[in-house]
């Protein structure tokens, strides 16, 4: 199974005791979460149950992290877990869990979006015994708080910049590379959306996008994406294999990776005159959904183009455009009235 930051992760089931893995099954196939949300959620409630046996037993204090075993963790000492004991947990987060636990140089202390992040998982694992398992009769952080975050605005690349992008696209792999950025800046795609494609998912003028949480949505395509479209399948070798219906191909004749993806967007935005620390394939997600808002797209329209569970999560876009604010404050008629002297 592969497992977070590129490391080979032993399957779950055989670290975990069986409370954990039923847990962890229920979100695999009742809630169809992906295997890299079910490997998180299973790395985050093992850290938890280490640092829970840690506090508890001083003998295990000067022990090796990793060597601590969690496969005796059971109802009884889930049944004894108080808030206290989840309060003195994202402390530990907050000052003293290393950033990279692997590095001689990590920093200490986990940023807030992070400990938000493993406090959601604890959530939903006592919901989870409480409303479904019922092997609990009170949930212990009902009443927690997530940490407070800084709410930031997603970059983005101007109109402008976004033209410049695809009028830099060159190279030896000019076709395939055209069309990935294009369905990126017109579609919105996820990066795992794009390297999942497979010919198949051509359904005339629209694509059959495998989202998240296996969930089916069908994303039209506009003029630029089909014309991108059939330049690049003009060009695509015919393969054999595990990858013959892969849409896009690496130079290996395999399907393209997340890592090749990162590269070329990097490397066109870099050829662009674009800073290429500041900007990635994600960014070109929040860029699709930018500029189909200042372009009069209706925001739940959006929701549904870029396959958000959440309106909440859409609406994000509709704080960053102070141009569209500005006309809107302009256009109101009592903005001409002026004061009698």
């Amino acid at each position: 199974m592969q497992g977070l930051q590129g490391t080979i992760m032993t399957d779950y089931r055989d670290e975990a005791p069986q409370i954990l893995c039923d847990f962890l099954s229920y979100h695999e196939n009742i809630k169809a979460h992906s295997q890299k949300t079910v490997d998180e959620y299973f790395l985050d409630l093992r850290n938890f149950f280490r640092y829970i046996k840690q506090s508890r037993d001083r003998s295990l204090r000067d022990l090796d992290w990793d060597a601590i075993s969690i496969m005796d963790v059971d109802i009884s000492l889930i049944q004894s877990i108080t808030l206290t004991d989840v309060y003195g947990y994202l402390t530990y987060l907050s000052r003293d869990r290393a950033q990279q636990p692997n590095s001689d140089k990590t920093k200490y202390g986990l940023t807030a979006a992070t400990r938000a992040r493993k406090i959601a998982t604890l959530r939903s694992f006592f919901n989870y015994l409480t409303q479904k398992a019922h092997l609990l009769n009170d949930n212990p952080i009902k009443d927690l708080d997530s940490p407070k975050l800084k709410k930031t605005l997603p970059k983005y690349l101007t109109l402008d910049e976004s033209l410049d992008l695809l009028e830099s696209v060159t190279g030896a792999y000019q076709e395939r590379d055209y069309c990935i950025l294009t369905l990126f800046l017109n579609c919105g795609l996820r990066i795992s959306e794009l390297i999942g494609l497979n010919l198949s998912d051509i359904q005339g003028d629209a694509l059959r996008v495998l989202g998240k949480g296996n969930k089916v949505r069908i994303v039209y395509l506009n003029d630029a994406c089909k014309i991108a479209l059939e330049r690049y399948l003009d060009v695509r070798r015919p393969i054999a294999g595990r990858d013959q219906n892969a849409l896009f191909l690496s130079s290996r004749d395999q399907r393209i990776s997340r890592s090749n993806v990162h590269a070329l967007v990097k490397k066109h935005l870099s050829q662009a005159g674009l800073d290429s620390t500041q900007y990635s394939s994600h960014k070109l997600r929040h860029t699709a959904a930018t500029l189909m808002l200042q372009n009069g797209v209706d925001v739940k329209a959006v929701q549904e183009v870029l396959g958000h569970e959440h309106l909440n999560t859409t609406e994000i876009y509709t704080h960053i455009d102070n141009e569209a604010l500005r006309v809107a404050a302009r256009a109101n008629p009592l903005g001409r009235v002026k004061p009698k002297k």
